[in-house]
């Protein structure tokens, strides 16, 4: 069976290293996946958000400048209130990269599939070597 590599499925979506490094660094924690969650169906202030969870206002802050930083939400004053607002274009972005990923796993999952389903090659039986006997 010859195996062929997966060509590099090229995206609208293409991102940087720098750019992924930031999107999924800022998926990696708990509180800011969920500040995601919370401000893609509706925007919120970041008072709002702050309420919500066992830290300080400062602290919930700095969650919402990562996820500022990596593109995943946008933030607008108004009067005095800072309002939160997810960015769905980097979600689908990085939506784009997972399925690249998925792709590649499963193309290789069938290869290897097929190659299990194959019939082995005739092979002729292994024949121990003989015995000496006494006479």
């Amino acid at each position: 069976m010859v195996i062929h590599p997966v060509p590099a499925v090229k995206d609208p979506f293409d991102l940087s290293d720098d750019e992924v490094n930031r999107i999924f660094r800022a998926l990696a924690d708990a509180t800011r996946r969920d500040i995601v969650r919370r401000v893609l169906t509706d925007e919120a202030t970041v008072s709002e958000l702050a309420v919500d969870y066992n830290m300080s206002f400062a602290a919930v802050q700095k969650h919402v400048t990562v996820l500022e930083t990596a593109g995943l939400v946008t933030k607008h004053a108004q009067g005095r209130e800072r309002y939160v607002r997810g960015n769905p274009e980097t979600i689908k972005k990085a939506q784009s990269l997972l399925d690249e990923f998925e792709q590649i796993w499963r193309s290789r999952i069938s290869r290897l599939d097929a190659f299990l389903a194959e019939e082995p090659a005739h092979q002729p039986p292994i024949n121990p070597s003989p015995t000496t006997t006494k006479d």
